[in-house]
């Protein structure tokens, strides 16, 4: 594959996938001058098809960090199921104090979804849900926490379906009384 072929192909790629800078943090650490700064940047990358990635990335001013969290996010790419537009079923995860809980919902329902979890639902491509955030409020912990989520879904085909049984014919003698 020639190398111009390469470059075409990342890209398109590139070109395909939505970033969304989430969060910007203003980190200081005291030297005997004073206080120095530094920025903490948390990004989201999504195809709005089932592909999402979270990046975080520091650096000495704002396009430094956003620029390193989006490459985090671009390598941490992951395929997720999604089933008609929603979640395949309900989900929930924990990461540090943040619990997010993630629940599939009709058409036409929409997002309802607040601040970090609504941004990731609608970069992965999903149309219908509801979410709750429990316990920490923390921006970094809940994206990561909605990734953990959107991980630990089954995709459809893999369902196990209750089996029901027919009851059993009872035998009854021909000579038996009653």
């Amino acid at each position: 594959m020639a190398d111009g072929d390469m470059t075409n192909r990342v890209q398109t790629e590139e070109k395909t996938l939505d970033e969304r800078v989430i969060f910007i943090n203003r980190v200081a650490r005291v030297v005997k001058g004073g206080r120095r700064f530094r920025f903490q940047a948390l990004v989201v990358v999504g195809d709005h098809k089932g592909r999402l990635g979270i990046g975080v990335g520091k650096g000495a001013d704002v396009t430094a960090a956003v620029s390193k969290a989006t490459d985090v996010a671009k390598k941490n790419l992951t395929k997720l199921n999604l089933y008609r537009g929603t979640l395949t079923h309900e989900v929930e995860a924990r990461v540090g104090g943040s619990h997010i809980l993630i629940l599939p919902a009709a058409p036409g329902t929409g997002l309802i979804a607040g601040g970090v979890t609504r941004s990731i639902l609608e970069v992965t491509g999903i149309e219908n849900a509801l979410s709750k955030s429990l316990g920490s409020s923390n921006r970094v912990n809940t994206a990561y926490a909605t990734l953990k989520a959107l991980q630990a879904m089954v995709p459809s085909h893999q369902w196990i379906t209750k089996v029901e049984k027919k009851p059993a014919k009872k035998f009854v003698a021909k000579n038996a009384k009653a």
